[in-house]
């Protein structure tokens, strides 16, 4: 009778437990096909959001020409919108949770076609720096829509089709990615104002499907406190931070400057860590990194952002140096990399539905190193169908592992955390890939005179004529290639060390 006993102790839990989930977990909205609104919904937003990238990209040699911007001015057109997503995706992810996921991922879409239309209308007489602040309105957009996207995708697919769900938003980015270099190519030849102004139509269309169609399927508990203390000081903290390190490898201050950002950065957290322990809704749920599957899955994405956050911007100026095209070629040469990720990734996503995020993750990680241990022998004479190898081993093992990554991550966690969870990994993301640039830029373009770096990224056209510059940028380039794939294999190993098995219905559903 003990057997029958326990079985029946264990069925009691499992219906309790099941009971609590539902309790949390479901608002009555179960009408099929939400799924996929929800899905064509978060399309919309990540479709833009990834053309915006990398037409952006294309049109900034246009654009320093035209409001008559440095280089470094130039590079924090890029970085003053990472800088704010990193800084604001936890944040608005315990919001998330708080307050529900449809109207913040609208509001999102509102924020960001008022930053597109302001970066469209920059203006000459500022040099670039109205173009720097419009581009941190875009920001705050961005983190809303980011953060927010994930977690609607989770809330809907239910059963095992999380992974799926997960993948195919991923082909939205991907498809933009590669849209976006011919996109920002016939947009910056008309104006590259275009490629900031086509966001307006196209966010007004999600923002208009967005409101008829997304729901809140998940109950969130109610009566919730905001962590003013714990968002106030971790907000500063990494704002400054990778203010501080931004600032390092792109000089635009003193010195002094830049220490006393790194010192109100270690302050700023140091207070953080404090508020968290004693607030009793913590902004930044430290907990969830009990959970090993959480734990590692994060660390393993953070790892992946450091180790590929540099590489295109790398590639791009590779393109156009040694190689010697100009610009929009550059950009379409890139290619393989978004083609790979747009082919792997929502098959990697329906495969970790049934066998989990252990080994694809792992597998993907290490393709991607030996894609990064691969560029490391590219040179100026290297054929161009060498280097596009390279890249879609690139750009596979990162589809391989992205899209199981995020499933174990959003997996792990209950239906009412996944808002944090979300900006938790979004935030490890993109602090790795602002990270990555500071460290690449030292290694790969200080040494490179300002007047040819100028020349080289204006117009592409090579550096045969100066053969110092060009065995100084292959020698960076290599080493910053090197540090990449460690790092990478690195990321691997914590990849590996995670629990196996595939996602808890019960908290993934």
């Amino acid at each position: 009778m003990r057997p029958l006993a326990l079985r029946q102790h264990a069925y009691i839990a499992e219906q309790v437990n099941n009971r609590q989930e539902m309790d949390t977990k479901t608002s009555g909205d179960t009408r099929i096909g939400y799924e996929w609104i929800a899905l064509s919904v978060t399309t919309i937003g990540a479709l833009m959001a990834a053309i915006d990238a990398s037409a952006v990209i294309i049109a900034l040699p246009t654009i320093m020409a035209d409001l008559q911007a440095d280089f470094i001015t130039i590079m924090w057109v890029l970085l003053s919108y990472m800088l704010i997503l990193a800084a604001l995706v936890p944040v608005i992810g315990r919001l998330a949770d708080m307050l529900g996921r449809k109207n913040l991922y609208n509001l999102g879409f509102i924020i960001f076609i008022v930053g597109s239309l302001l970066c469209g209308l920059s203006q000459p007489q500022f040099h670039g720096w109205d173009l720097v602040g419009y581009r941190m309105v875009q920001g705050v957009g961005g983190a809303l829509l980011l953060t927010n996207s994930a977690v609607i995708v989770t809330d809907a697919f239910r059963k095992g089709r999380l992974g799926f769900g997960l993948g195919v938003n991923g082909i939205a980015f991907s498809a933009g990615f590669l849209l976006g270099p011919v996109v920002g190519g016939i947009l910056t030849s008309i104006s590259w104002r275009l490629v900031f102004l086509i966001n307006v139509p196209i966010g007004i269309i999600g923002t208009i499907w967005g409101i008829l169609q997304l729901r809140e399927p998940v109950t969130l508990p109610t009566g919730q406190h905001f962590d003013w203390k714990g968002s106030l000081t971790f907000t500063l903290g990494l704002a400054t931070l990778l203010l501080a390190v931004s600032l390092y490898a792109f000089p635009m201050t003193s010195a002094g400057v830049v220490y006393t950002l790194f010192v109100v950065a270690a302050v700023s957290l140091a207070l953080f860590v404090v508020a968290e322990r004693r607030a009793p809704e913590p902004m930044l749920n430290l907990r969830l990194f009990k959970n090993r599957s959480f734990a590692y899955a994060s660390a393993a994405n953070g790892l992946n952002g450091l180790a590929r956050g540099a590489v295109l911007f790398v590639l791009t100026f590779f393109l156009q140096g040694p190689y010697g095209y100009d610009p929009l070629k550059a950009g379409i040469f890139l290619a393989p990399f978004g083609a790979a990720f747009l082919v792997v990734g929502p098959i990697s996503g329906h495969l970790s539905d049934r066998y989990g995020a252990r080994y694809l993750a792992t597998a993907g990680l290490l393709i991607s190193a030996v894609g990064l241990l691969g560029l490391c022998t590219v040179v100026s004479t290297t054929p161009y169908w060498v280097l596009a190898v390279w890249m879609a081993l690139m750009g596979g093992g990162s589809g391989l592992f992205a899209s199981p990554n995020m499933n174990a991550i959003m997996s792990a966690v209950k239906p009412s955390e996944r808002g944090i969870a979300s900006g938790i990994r979004s935030m490890l993301m993109n602090t790795g890939q602002m990270l990555a640039i500071a460290i690449a830029f030292p290694l790969v373009l200080s040494q490179i005179p300002e007047d040819v770096l100028y020349h080289v990224f204006l117009y592409g056209g090579g550096l045969g004529g100066a053969p110092q510059v060009l065995a100084s940028f292959e020698f960076g380039m290599h080493e910053a290639f090197l540090v990449s794939a460690a790092i990478t294999v690195f990321a691997a190993i914590i990849s590996f060390r995670r629990p196996s098995g595939v996602p808890r219905d019960s908290v993934a559903t």
